[in-house]
């Protein structure tokens, strides 16, 4: 009895770190409701979540493939989204945008400090905008000497490409949180 239920948890925990490779052979559709379904290894997924395993340096390297409503399980992994056809990078590519929705900060108007949290007025690639965030989190996160990523409160993501080319005066604002 001990050596089947070892056997069941093996299996089990083979399953779990296994990692299967999705390729270009896979069929993947858009839904009714607009969301994606794939057809991989002999199993339909009506409805399956697109993330990208390297967000930042690699953004259409590694884009795990997940079963949406079934615990976010992992069905496999694109190791190339660029190696797919070009209607299903295409479909995939509008739900890593929905997803991965990050405003590329232009100019800084102005940052206040107040009580915790600081609340920011600037100009994006999509528009003027404010937000705040958590002075106490870890709400910015440096991806090179010159790139940012800022977390406001509500989790929406914002990127500064390069702090050098910004205004001395904007650099000053920004010293704050770096």
């Amino acid at each position: 009895m001990a050596d089947n239920t070892l056997n069941i948890f093996e299996k089990k925990a083979e399953e779990m770190t296994a990692i299967h490779m999705i390729t270009d052979k896979e069929k993947f559709e858009r839904t009714e409701g607009g969301f994606v379904s794939l057809d991989y290894n002999g199993v339909h997924y009506d409805r399956i979540k697109v993330v990208r395993l390297f967000p930042f340096s690699d953004a259409n390297k590694y884009i795990s493939i997940r079963d949406h409503g079934n615990g976010d399980k992992e069905i496999g992994i694109i190791e190339d989204l660029e190696a797919m056809p070009s209607e299903v990078q295409e479909i995939l590519n509008e739900q890593l945008n929905l997803s991965y929705f990050t405003p590329v900060i232009e100019k800084i108007y102005n940052i206040k400090d107040e009580y915790g949290y600081a609340y920011f007025h600037v100009k994006t690639d999509k528009g003027e905008c404010k937000f705040s965030m958590n002075m106490g989190s870890n709400a910015v996160t440096k991806l090179s000497d010159t790139r940012l990523i800022i977390s406001d409160v509500d989790e929406n993501r914002f990127e500064i490409k390069d702090t050098d080319a910004l205004t001395q005066k904007e650099k000053r604002m920004l010293d704050l949180f770096l």
